[in-house]
């Protein structure tokens, strides 16, 4: 069998909250690290969330 090439990734909030979110890349297309705007509930607004490794 083949190796899967999507990884999860924690998407940590840059609001210091310690919300985060999971989810999967591709880690052979995507090789640089993921940033998206998401929503915090911890701050009550949209901030940009980071990549981060899941330990």
């Amino acid at each position: 069998m083949a190796k899967s090439a999507t990884i999860k990734v924690k998407l940590v909030s840059s609001a210091d909250t310690g919300f985060y979110y999971v989810t999967r890349k591709n880690s052979r297309t995507m090789t640089d690290k993921i940033t998206k705007k998401k929503y915090d509930p911890v701050a009550k607004k949209h901030v940009e969330f980071r990549e981060s490794k899941i330990k």
